[in-house]
């Protein structure tokens, strides 16, 4: 009777997705195919790990037949049983929230099936899994999980076996935007789908990698003695899967049953880092992170036996992210002088909370409503602005991480108008009404406002010469007529009969950028 040739599972313990940091967020689409790309490496791996764990399963009921093994291999078979149970039961509702959260945000692509059309919703997760505290019910179900899995092996062996397993529920740090450290906001709240179905293949590994670590100890719980040297297989495992450029990767690699007096030895390695001595037949190794992308670290371990020696080859693989940093302008694609032009910005690998932004020449403010993230930038100057992303890193100081080039322009002109025209007819009685001239910015997202502070009046009645132009000053709002305006405007506005034309002309107006702006003239004929 032998244990398969397969090495102890790697236990893959993703960090959990700083996506906090991208609450509320529009990120672009760089950091939306980077999640992409992760969900599916995460999915590949899942495959690869159930795969492992039926061989491990299927062998421990081979060995449950074999003569003389029933009874004593039948108990940590029916705990096997109930392990794997879970693991399926687990698996299908992660898949279902999956799918759930993709229908909540618009339904599947049609051009890339199996994942969402609208990969930047951030809704869908919010009232799911927080205002519908779908979080809640989640977090105890991990719990009950992670509890039963390892109640399943012998007493003695919790302690050691309970900080392997990767499914587990991480606290969330209280914050100003989370007060009261709240799971579900903390990991859900404004989570892109995308990145909301990364998380939740990421939850499934973890069940995959905690059903391969309990399934594989009741395996050597009821063999324990039944151990050969000649199927002892080689285990790496990395500390974590997934790390930024820079970070420390370290990893424990191991024979799957070893003898403490021995010292196995790595050979042939590849994929860089290093080696320390065996410790009680274990071997550290660690390495600095370099190159984005999928990395892979193999090798050989041996170990010395009265016999022939022992020479295992293993390998594993981990993920190496960036600090990508985007900035993603709200409402145009330019800067307008006057006015708060408001932006979102990210930085993957960094909590939002640690990501600010400089503008040379220009005022950056908080949001004024305090959401994370978010800035009000105020110019003053037409041009361009370099604006800098940065961010506090895990030791402390600040450092640039990413930026932007942006255009700065004057608001447009506006248009005048009076009682809402542009010039044309105008009943006399809608003429005599009207108090003074208006300017209108046409199709311009923010909210500018523009001052008319002069003008010139002129009119042409019917069968008369041409009065004018009179000049009209920023007294009272540069009103047409009323207490304290030009004597002879007010005469010639209520002689104002059906024919006669009117010439409101050198229209002056300012704005938020505090320049003076030339508009368009008006002319209207009154009409009965």
């Amino acid at each position: 009777m032998s244990i398969p040739k397969e090495p102890r599972q790697i236990m893959i313990n993703l960090m959990y997705l700083v996506l906090t940091a991208l609450l509320a967020l529009n990120v672009s689409n760089e950091i939306l195919n980077a999640f992409r790309t992760l969900s599916s490496s995460i999915e590949k791996s899942n495959q690869s790990i159930d795969q492992r764990n039926r061989e491990i399963y299927e062998q421990i009921k081979k060995n449950e037949e074999a003569p003389g093994q029933r009874d004593k291999v039948r108990p940590f078979r029916e705990k096997a049983d109930l392990v794997v149970k879970q693991a399926e039961d687990m698996i299908k509702y992660l898949e279902k929230w999956k799918k759930d959260i993709v229908m909540e945000a618009g339904g599947y692509s049609k051009d890339d099936p199996g994942f969402p059309d609208r990969m930047d919703n951030i809704d869908a997760t919010t009232l799911l899994l927080v205002e519908k505290k779908g979080g809640d019910e989640l977090k105890k179900k991990i719990t009950a999980v992670r509890e039963f899995m390892i109640s399943q092996v012998i007493a003695d062996k919790r302690s050691q076996l309970s900080p392997l397993m990767p499914l587990k529920v991480e606290p969330v740090k209280a914050n100003d935007h989370n007060p009261t450290g709240d799971w579900s906001i903390g990991n859900f709240e404004h989570m892109p789908a995308i990145a909301a179905l990364a998380l939740f293949s990421k939850y499934e590994n973890d069940v995959r990698s905690s059903e391969a670590l309990v399934v594989k100890e009741l395996f050597e719980e009821a063999h324990l003695q039944d151990v050969k040297f000649d199927t002892i297989g080689a285990v790496a495992i990395p500390k974590s899967s997934y790390v930024l450029e820079g970070d420390k990767v370290e990893a424990s690699i191991m024979l799957a049953a070893f003898n403490k007096a021995q010292k196995p030895e790595i050979k042939g390695m590849s994929g860089g880092g290093s080696t320390k001595t065996a410790v009680n037949g274990v071997i550290p190794w660690e390495t600095v992170a370099h190159g984005a992308g999928l990395q892979t670290v193999r090798g050989r371990i041996e170990l010395a036996t009265e016999g022939l020696p022992i020479s295992k080859e293993w390998k594993f693989e981990y993920m190496v992210g960036t600090t990508g940093a985007s900035m993603q302008l709200d409402k145009m694609n330019v800067f307008y002088i006057g006015v708060a032009n408001p932006v979102t910005v990210a930085a993957a690998g960094y909590s939002v909370e640690d990501v600010s932004i400089a503008v040379p020449g220009g005022d950056p403010r908080p949001d004024s409503v305090g959401r994370k993230g978010h800035y009000n930038i105020w110019v003053d100057k037409p041009g361009v602005v370099e604006v800098a992303i940065n961010a506090k890193t895990k030791e402390g100081p600040i450092k640039k991480v990413g930026g932007m080039t942006v255009r700065v322009k004057r608001i447009p002109d506006p248009i005048a108008r009076l009682g809402g025209s542009k010039g044309g007819a105008m009943s006399v009685g809608m003429f005599k009404a009207q108090i003074a001239p208006e300017a209108f910015l046409e199709s311009f997202e923010f909210a500018a406002k523009f001052t008319i502070i002069s003008f010139t009046y002129g009119t042409n009645p019917k069968g008369k010469d041409y009065q004018g132009p009179f000049n009209v000053e920023n007294r009272g709002g540069c009103r047409l007529q009323g207490a304290g305006e030009n004597p002879q405007i007010v005469k010639l506005i209520n002689q104002a009969r059906s024919g006669d034309r009117i010439f409101i002309e050198n229209i002056k107006a300012i704005g938020p950028d505090k320049t003076t702006r030339t508009l368009a003239p008006l002319m209207f004929t009154l009409t009965n």
